[in-house]
């Protein structure tokens, strides 16, 4: 199974660009649908983070109240580092078994979008990085007005990762999201059919 990772930095498009993949028939796993899933009333995770941070973290309807922790994590690194080391377990998990299940239905590729790939030390587990990338002034913009924030909210958000443009250099593929769609699309489509045409090449 070849595995691509694909990230970047928040609001840089990863999740458009996800899409699009979807829909040139890529298998998608998606981290982030994965780590709401492991905090689900009743699972593991969830028992650990409201071990640690309190019931304050908590709504009426027993999930977790995203924007009050987000608060938390992006202020406080420590905290930030304790909440990911309880959940990154559960999530690695979760990933090996979806790509066993690709496996199983015949994919010969895999994209995990994983949008803290190198923060989480996930380049071994990944035999392409493919990362989105955005100019940084335009990152805070889409951001801001994205996710209604402050700029100070939107940067120590940014700042809560690597800089994007160091998550560039590190990659094997940049795809730059800065244009417009149609730009990004054809970069997509140019990506993908490279794999599939390095796959197809592979004797099963």
């Amino acid at each position: 199974m070849y595995v691509i990772g694909l990230t970047g930095g928040i609001a840089s498009g990863k999740s458009t660009v996800s899409s699009m993949l979807a829909k040139l028939g890529a298998y998608i796993i998606d981290t982030d649908k994965i780590a709401r899933e492991v905090v689900m009333p009743k699972q593991p995770a969830l028992l650990s983070i409201v071990a640690h941070f309190g019931n304050a973290i908590m709504l009426p309807d027993g999930n977790v109240d995203r924007k009050m922790l987000g608060n938390i994590i992006f202020q406080n690194p420590q905290e930030r580092s304790c909440l990911e080391k309880m959940i990154h377990p559960y999530i690695e998990a979760e990933v090996n078994t979806c790509i066993k299940k690709a496996e199983q239905l015949g994919h010969k590729a895999v994209v995990i979008d994983v949008p803290l790939l190198f923060e989480a030390g996930w380049q071994s587990k990944v035999d392409e990085i493919w990362v989105v990338y955005v100019d940084p002034s335009v990152q805070l913009s889409r951001l801001i007005s994205r996710n209604q924030l402050t700029n100070k909210e939107a940067m120590d958000r940014i700042n809560s990762q690597l800089n994007i443009t160091e998550k560039a250099k590190q990659s094997h593929l940049i795809i730059d999201n800065t244009l417009d769609i149609e730009n990004t699309k054809h970069q997509v489509i140019t990506a993908w059919q490279s794999i599939c045409e390095k796959m197809n090449k592979i004797k099963v």
